[in-house]
């Protein structure tokens, strides 16, 4: 079959996507503990080099995987667990079906390698089941609370203390014992509901999530002097960590990332915000000075 400049390049693309398909799924496949999940991660890697083949077929090349990709693809199923990176395999599998549909009429094998695509589809689906993924409520509640009501105490603390070390000191208190109480408090909600988790590891997921964002939000004051800048670097690491996060649940989720995105960063720096006008007021209106 003879095919034109414009498909060809269309069939190049393929076969990129089908070569670093390959290359991510065998990765994935190698780091998956159950042997079951395992062998149907190798499976797909296998139809998606048969699809690689088909395309040579038709283009006459040999096409090389990103690795910078594959390694990336690696990399986030590593640090996010098993289930974003089969989320992400999904989104692609979805984009592949999607540029496949307009060609079955013109490639004999469209229809097969179609049928064999939404197949992929549906065998991640039926895989996702991972811990991390069902106390994410958890986790959220964590990170959530810690954001909002550090940022905010830090914002006043720094206005109204003015030194570095005493606001990361007061900080840390204040982190660890809302770390506790948000613990705590999660236990005695999930030990209180119907549900399939665990109320001792529902709280657990949600204090390290606490400890964690708290160690993060504090950091800068460690490690500079002026206490200006350590707001401004503890902002700025409070809006990384939402962006982190809430990408995380957009991808394992199906949930919209705009939206959860805007609505935790708005809250966190709407808080902050004010609480710096509060410890401006009491430093300087009330004359109150550390």
């Amino acid at each position: 079959m003879e095919i034109d400049a414009n498909l060809k390049a269309k069939l190049l693309v393929f076969q990129r996507n089908e070569i670093n398909g390959y290359h991510s799924y065998k990765k994935l496949a190698n780091t998956i503990k159950d042997p079951e999940n395992s062998k149907v991660i190798h499976r797909i890697a296998g139809e998606e080099m048969k699809h690689y083949k088909m395309w040579k077929k038709y283009t006459g090349q040999d096409v090389k995987p990103n690795k910078f990709l594959v390694n990336f693809y690696h990399l986030l199923s590593r640090l996010f667990g098993f289930t974003f990176g089969i989320k992400l395999m999904e989104r692609g599998e979805d984009a592949t079906i999607d540029a496949y549909e307009p060609l079955k009429d013109e490639i004999p094998e469209m229809v097969e390698f179609l049928n064999e695509e939404k197949e992929h589809e549906t065998l991640l689906i039926n895989m996702m089941d991972e811990e991390s993924l069902r106390y994410a409520g958890s986790m959220v509640l964590g990170l959530n609370d810690a954001l909002v009501e550090l940022t905010g105490a830090l914002a006043g603390l720094t206005l109204a203390f003015q030194n570095t070390r005493l606001i990361a000191l007061s900080g840390l208190i204040t982190g660890i014992a809302a770390a506790l109480s948000m613990a705590a408090s999660e236990y005695l909600s999930v030990h209180a509901e119907e549900t399939d988790k665990k109320p001792l590891k529902a709280a657990i997921y949600t204090g390290i999530a606490y400890v964690i964002t708290v160690a993060i939000l504090i950091l800068p004051y460690l490690v500079f002097k002026n206490f200006y800048l350590c707001l401004g670097v503890t902002l700025l690491a409070a809006v990384l960590i939402i962006a982190v996060f809430n990408y995380y649940i957009s991808v394992a989720k199906d949930e919209p990332f705009k939206k959860r995105f805007l609505g935790m960063a708005g809250l966190s720096l709407g808080v902050a915000a004010l609480s710096f006008v509060i410890g401006y007021f009491i430093r300087t209106v009330m004359g109150i000075e550390i």
